[in-house]
């Protein structure tokens, strides 16, 4: 089986989704499935044949930073597409996910869509017009003629659907490349609560760091600071260091940190937060208690649910009492910390990829079973009428 993935962009700096797709195409190919990765060149210094292990094509965005328009891609889908099985298109709201489902219904080939969060009620209403407009210009006929739309939570699925009037989703999470919690030399001599993540208003990080500082204030937090490590939009990068100005020594920007920096921050922090409005995975969490690392997150992060079930850490609205209410909470108990920590690493051992590589493989195959299938009855309808 030949498996095309489109991306808009596999740089580290692009968040989560990229984050992910590696490791998935990885597990794919581990199973047999020859996998190729379409993308962009945006934030790479890349233009070969094969990305961290995974034969791969990239072509230069040419304007939109957003929507990273490339014609070259579409010329190369045009071509080649019809030697691919089946198409895996992971974003909507830009060009390289417009153009792959195009090419796929003029070639007849199937294709599934990842939305990543994009079509949650959230995420529409942020740049609404625009988003309306793209959705009946070019998402609703994405969408709806997919063989399958792949959500990462139920509640993404759930949320999703009611607002689109789509039926034809199919839940696979994500899964994390485990790595050892052990405890080796902190990045930092005192305890810390570590962000970890792209730095972009929809992480609710002013918020955070205006209750993160509000205790502070009161002398609650003791030795303790926080780590921010990731970055974004300078204009935004700035607004969050502003705020943060006013007691430097406790609050830490490291700046984006690559793989390995990543782990090791990770394995020394205590607490690791993200109190976003709206996440519809959220790798980062799930990184964290895979290193019994537990976390305090948001309702509106779709793993919310699950981490209180397992009672792997807490959960606070987006509100700056409640967050250093909750933020108060977590820290003032360390064998607290400890205990949900240990119960976050079980909870992560349900997200691996081999069970995610397993639920897209029967998708794949039940996908082109169901194409067999009509194909033959389309067939054998035209043989009946050409006889008659």
């Amino acid at each position: 089986m030949r498996v095309l993935h489109v991306i808009p962009s596999v740089s580290d700096r692009s968040g989560g989704p990229a984050a992910a797709i590696v490791p998935m195409c990885r597990a794919l190919m581990q199973q047999g499935i020859e996998v190729q990765l379409l993308s962009t060149t945006d934030g790479l210094r890349h233009d070969g044949v094969e990305y961290k292990g995974v034969p791969a094509v990239f072509f230069p965005p040419q304007f939109g930073a957003s929507f990273k328009y490339s014609r070259p891609l579409t010329v190369w889908l045009s071509s080649n597409i019809k030697n691919f099985d089946l198409a895996h298109i992971h974003a909507v709201f830009n060009h390289s996910s417009v153009a792959a489902s195009q090419a796929c219904r003029r070639a007849r080939v199937p294709y599934i869509i990842r939305p990543l969060g994009t079509l949650d009620p959230w995420s529409m209403t942020q740049k609404s017009l625009r988003k309306r407009l793209f959705w009946q210009l070019s998402g609703k006929a994405m969408l709806h003629d997919a063989s399958a739309v792949h959500y990462t939570s139920e509640v993404e699925m759930l949320s999703t659907e009611a607002l689109l009037g789509l039926n034809h989703g199919k839940v696979i999470a994500l899964g994390i490349q485990a790595k050892s919690d052990g405890k080796p030399g902190r990045m930092f001599p005192e305890p810390y609560v570590l962000v970890l993540s792209r730095l972009h208003p929809k992480k609710g990080l002013d918020v955070f760091i205006d209750a993160f500082l509000s205790l502070v204030q009161k002398e609650k937090l003791g030795p303790w600071r926080l780590v921010i490590a990731g970055d974004g939009p300078a204009d935004y990068v700035a607004k969050l260091k502003a705020a943060a100005s006013a007691q430097p020594d406790r609050v830490v920007f490291t700046g984006w940190l690559d793989e390995d920096k990543k782990h090791e921050v990770l394995a020394g922090a205590s607490l690791l937060a993200l109190p976003s409005y709206q996440e519809n995975f959220g790798l980062c969490v799930m990184e964290a208690l895979a290193h019994s690392v537990p976390v305090l997150v948001s309702p509106n992060v779709n793993l919310a649910a699950d981490i209180v079930a397992a009672n792997a850490g807490w959960v606070a609205a987006i509100d700056k009492d409640a967050l250093a209410a909750t933020l108060d909470e977590a820290v003032s108990d360390e064998d607290e910390l400890l205990q949900r920590g240990r119960a976050g690493k079980q909870l992560s051992e349900k997200y691996s990829w081999e069970n995610t590589t397993k639920m897209l493989i029967e998708l794949y195959y039940e996908i082109l079973t169901q194409r067999s299938n009509d194909s033959l009855s389309t067939d054998y309808a035209e043989r009946l009428l050409t006889s008659a």
